[in-house]
């Protein structure tokens, strides 16, 4: 088989295993197979689970003995299985990088990240991963990532003899939105508007990381959330931009969570 694909120029790659697996060379054991199978309790999947013997998304297939059975025998649809998946950043958890290579040659611009690699330091390895994906735009839990380390957020240091702070802070105004076809706002969190052609105006801001300002003093639950109080304010400083300074019915069904590492997008 090696010999018939390198013939066409493709590469072939022999791998130690003790069986062939999802050939019909497995076909004297599935009676065997199946009759440990029978012997498991199983349970739905908490997660989407997109299978590698029929290339789609299964749910009750995998409570059954007989999708084990025909695991072992039927071929690998890596290609149909990736097919599914919603994104084109991929993990793979176990002990070596075995598709990481296939994945990214199936999925055109797909990033494709190993969590281990053999003969190589584990927690390095680890690392290195969430590193890559941090990059790549993947949200990360950090506070899951380090739980139980001792590690926290840390001012980084200022000029060593000055001692003078030269960070630049993110400001929530209008400053230079002219620049982008936008004009100022005039409110210190709403800094910037927009004309639409139907008449209608839409005010942007953007509120910037951390725990200070409105989101200091105001927590549910222990979550930091902007205060309806500020929503109102939002919403009666909109209205009087128009000549509509009353404002007759408010409510919140959803409260504005500020993350502690991202910037928050107003419109109003």
């Amino acid at each position: 088989i090696a010999e018939h694909f390198a013939a066409q120029g493709r590469k072939t790659k022999q791998l130690t295993v003790s069986h062939a697996f999802h050939s019909p060379l497995m076909e004297p054991v599935l009676e065997d197979f199946r009759a440990v199978a029978e012997s498991l309790t199983y349970h739905q999947p908490r997660i989407p689970f997109i299978s590698t013997v029929t290339g789609d998304t299964v749910t009750d297939e995998l409570t059954t003995p007989a999708y084990w059975t025909e695991h072992i025998r039927k071929p690998v649809r890596l290609t149909d299985a990736l097919a599914h998946l919603p994104a084109a950043t991929f993990l793979e958890i176990g002990p070596d990088a075995v598709l990481t290579a296939l994945a990214q040659d199936i999925v055109p611009g797909a990033t494709a990240v190993a969590a281990q690699r053999r003969n190589r330091v584990e927690t390095e390895e680890l690392a290195g991963a969430v590193g890559r994906l941090h990059t790549v735009g993947v949200r990360v839990g950090w506070a899951a990532y380090f739980e139980g380390s001792g590690a926290r957020r840390v001012e980084l240091p200022t000029y060593a003899f000055q001692r003078a702070r030269y960070w630049l802070i993110p400001q929530d105004s209008g400053e230079g939105v002219a620049g982008i076809g936008q004009a100022p706002g005039g409110h210190p969190l709403l800094g910037a508007e927009v004309e639409l052609p139907d008449g209608g105006l839409v005010l942007t801001g953007v509120l910037a990381p951390g725990p200070e300002g409105l989101f200091a003093e105001h927590a549910l639950l222990g979550t930091p959330v902007l205060p309806a109080s500020a929503l109102a304010e939002l919403a009666l400083s909109a209205g009087e931009r128009l000549g509509c300074g009353t404002l007759a019915e408010f409510g919140v069904d959803r409260p504005l969570v500020r993350p502690a590492d991202a910037a928050v997008t107003l419109r109003v």
